[in-house]
């Protein structure tokens, strides 16, 4: 059995789409845009847009040192421009993308783990607008929330790494070790904000055991079909409001159903709620 992450850099898809849209919101502005750097050889590739009237800057892909997103990508620092058609600090090779869009006031802003960067998100309006060091302060909380995600994801994948070289080396995991990465596993995703990678290392502590050798079953459990429901949108790696949407339920009755059904359950968080659940054949 292969135990292993999907290749890409964290907050791939729609998780990305999400970080996307949530830097538009926190800062205010018209266009949100951006993506992950690719290595060897380093470049960007920009694959979510959040406000984009056009389809221009889809799956372009920016070298470092070119354009704003390039000089940012370079330098490992935030780059603004408040006129991008006149903006003297930077290479035009991209402006066929930007004009179509109509862009004017321009920030990219790198996401670096380990001096290494993976994600660079830019923040667009059509009109110039003034930026101070309040409104690069506001974006702090979404930048160190993102930052520890993807090294919370890069520990994942290392101690999963581990685990193959001591497969492939003949050295036979116990069950014992198995439990110990099950339980690892289950505390780095109780650091995790992002609703889909803490269901994407559920999923893997799951595919760890499938006889069921991680932790302990709990017979005679019973919830609710309404409990039922909520977990198994939440195991999907759903937030409590699109499962709301989902169920056409209110969020804090979402909530609710939630709390009762992990009572239940005997799990303090929604991560051992779900393996709880699977493990007594509530959800699959």
């Amino acid at each position: 059995m292969a135990f292993q992450l999907a290749p890409e850099t964290p907050y791939a898809g729609e998780g990305l789409a999400r970080v996307i849209a949530a830097f538009r919101r926190a800062g205010r502005m018209d266009m949100a845009f951006g993506g992950r750097v690719l290595p060897e050889p380093r470049r960007l590739q920009i694959t979510e847009l959040c406000g984009a009237r056009t389809r221009s800057l889809a799956q372009l892909m920016v070298r470092p040192g070119a354009g704003l997103g390039g000089k940012s990508l370079l330098l490992g620092r935030p780059v603004s421009v408040s006129s991008y058609p006149a903006a003297q600090g930077i290479t035009h090779v991209y402006d066929h993308a930007v004009s179509q869009e109509g862009l004017e006031t321009v920030i990219a802003l790198p996401i670096i783990v380990d001096d290494v960067p993976r994600i660079v998100v830019y923040l667009a309006n059509r009109t110039q607008v003034g930026l101070g060091d309040r409104w690069f302060d506001s974006l702090a909380p979404l930048v160190r929330r993102l930052e520890r995600d993807i090294a919370v994801e890069d520990e994942v994948r290392r101690r999963l790494d581990e685990m193959r070289e001591c497969r492939a080396g003949n050295e036979g995991l116990t069950q014992s070790d198995l439990r110990e990465l099950s339980d690892e596993l289950a505390a780095v995703a109780e650091q995790v904000d992002d609703e889909t990678l803490r269901a994407r290392i559920e999923l893997l502590r799951t595919r760890l055991s499938p006889s069921g050798t991680t932790t302990r079953r709990r017979a005679g459990v019973g919830l609710a079909p309404r409990e039922v429901d909520v977990l198994t949108q939440v195991a999907l790696g759903r937030t409590n409001r699109e499962a709301a949407e989902q169920l056409g339920l209110l969020p804090n009755t979402v909530n609710s159903y939630l709390k009762t059904a992990m009572r239940k359950l005997g799990a303090n968080n929604r991560v051992r709620a779900i393996t709880a659940a699977r493990e007594t054949g509530l959800i699959t």
